[in-house]
């Protein structure tokens, strides 16, 4: 059977509250903005997953259209409601929906980027003064 092992004042005062561990003002608030940052770099991953998403049902419906007559008329929906176009309006249109996407897509990727830099200052910071105290690990 183990025994507990006892700290030595050393490794005591270096785990367990020392003064220079002592949480300050500054030091909160970074921990609050990481903690929003992480939260918001959630949310965002998410909504890049959904663009993603829509973009390659775009892309599968486009291979689809590429299939269809020129003469037939295809439905198109917006909003609520589908539309009969003719096929070459459905796939420039279908175009024009892909494009936006993209640009959403490059705009969700910077904001992410940017995030993440932000996100790894402050956890350079909080480790420094933290060490192994604090656990930024998601």
């Amino acid at each position: 059977m183990l025994q507990p092992r006892m700290l030595s004042r050393e490794e005591e005062g270096a785990t367990a509250g020392s003064e220079e561990n002592e949480v300050r003002r500054e030091d909160q608030e970074k921990i609050n903005r990481f903690s929003r940052l992480h939260q918001r770099e959630t949310v965002l991953e998410d909504q890049l997953k959904g663009k993603q998403k829509d973009k390659e049902d775009l892309e599968e419906v486009s291979m689809e259209l590429e299939l269809a007559d020129e003469d037939e008329l295809v439905p198109y929906k917006i909003g609520d409601s589908f539309f009969q176009l003719p096929l070459e309006d459905a796939q420039s249109m279908l175009l024009a929906s892909s494009d936006r996407i993209d640009a959403d897509v490059s705009k969700l990727e910077d904001k992410l980027s940017e995030l993440r830099d932000e996100l790894q200052e402050l956890k350079v910071s909080l480790y420094a003064r933290f060490g192994r105290s604090i656990n930024l690990e998601t």
